[in-house]
């Protein structure tokens, strides 16, 4: 048993020469010390020595363990030193340097472009007004005039949670709850996220929308192009505009507002399709039957709507090409945009 504990305390000493980190020297005490360690082995068979041998090796063995104890915290010291030392060595600050610069975080390009078109319809007298993502097929479809069998309502389409809750698909239905909670005059815009069944290069399955509403009495077509014409040329600048009858369920009449093209100035370009005109939203008197669900006399009450994309406008205030680009996450396309 004598020859067994010294053996151990040279095979440790041995060990201690070679060891170079502390994770290899923690292995060590354990392999040794530990509770299933060698030289817990060796103190666990002192059971079977006899009365006059146990005394004497026991008295050994806690020697040894001894040693073996204060050379590991010996070692240990040590080599955390030299850890320190190298660390230090590695992180050596050149206070004569420079400060690095650090990053700080910017608005993305679509929630600089919200801001930017919710604050010119602040200025021409709008209030902004928010409503729940998750809307009634009565405000989204219903109330808005739009009849069971249209296309917008099928489930390739809209985003269903039950049959009567839908992702509002569009920003209108903030325009229904505002005209059941106010009476008229007023003039409003909701802008926010909106969902339907789509990707490619000029859809995403989520997107966002900026729609606006104007109600009163005696609202014409030409004060919606008044206001409309007044906001483009606050957008884009100075530039002519044209609007194309079109046919929206809610509004009655109804039109596409376009604008004369940002790049090639109407000459025409691949942007516009060599039209000289890019589309920039849709647009119309409200339908009365829209004003009636919400219990106002169309014959007294008239009013005008529109809405755009926000990405759209984004992409032509920046000439991006793909819808999806604001969405990748590449800080390589973000970081061009310093809002």
């Amino acid at each position: 048993m004598k020859g067994i504990i010294n053996a151990l305390k040279d095979e440790v000493a041995i060990s201690l020469t070679s060891t170079t980190s502390v994770k290899e020297l923690e292995d060590l005490k354990i392999e040794i010390l530990g509770k299933k360690g060698k030289l817990t082995d060796i103190m666990k068979g002192m059971r079977n020595l006899s009365k006059e041998e146990r005394p004497v090796i026991g008295q050994l063995a806690n020697e040894v363990r001894d040693f073996i104890t204060n050379e590991i915290e010996t070692k240990m010291t040590e080599l955390k030193d030299t850890e320190k030392t190298i660390r230090m060595n590695n992180e050596t600050i050149d206070i004569s340097l420079p400060g690095r610069e650090t990053g700080t975080g910017r608005l993305h390009p679509i929630t600089e472009t919200m801001d930017f078109l919710k604050n010119i319809f602040i200025e021409m007298g709008f209030d902004v007004a928010a409503g729940p993502e998750l809307e009634t097929t009565f405000n989204n479809f219903d109330a808005l005039n739009i009849p069971e069998t249209h296309p917008s309502r099928d489930l390739q389409d809209t985003f269903y949670i039950d049959d009567n809750t839908v992702l509002r698909t569009h920003t209108s239905p903030v325009q229904i709850r505002y005209m059941q909670n106010k009476t008229a005059p007023f003039r409003m815009v909701c802008p926010g996220k909106v969902y339907r069944s789509d990707y490619d290069v000029s859809h995403t399955p989520m997107f966002h929308q900026m729609e606006g509403l104007m109600v009163g009495e005696n609202i014409s077509f030409a004060n919606l192009k008044a206001i409309l014409t007044e906001f483009v040329n606050k957008v884009f600048g100075e530039t002519n505009v044209r609007f194309r009858p079109h046919f929206f369920p809610f509004t009655e009449p109804s039109a596409e507002m376009d604008v004369e093209c940002v790049i090639c100035k109407g000459k025409g370009c691949r942007l516009c399709k060599n039209t000289g005109w890019l589309e920039i939203m849709g647009c119309g008197m409200v339908d009365p039957e829209v004003l009636k669900s919400v219990d106002y006399d169309a014959d007294k009450i008239s009013g005008f709507a529109f809405g755009m994309g926000i990405e759209r406008i984004a992409m032509l205030r920046h000439g991006i090409d793909d819808l999806r680009a604001f969405y990748d996450n590449d800080l390589r396309f973000l970081k061009q945009f310093n809002f």
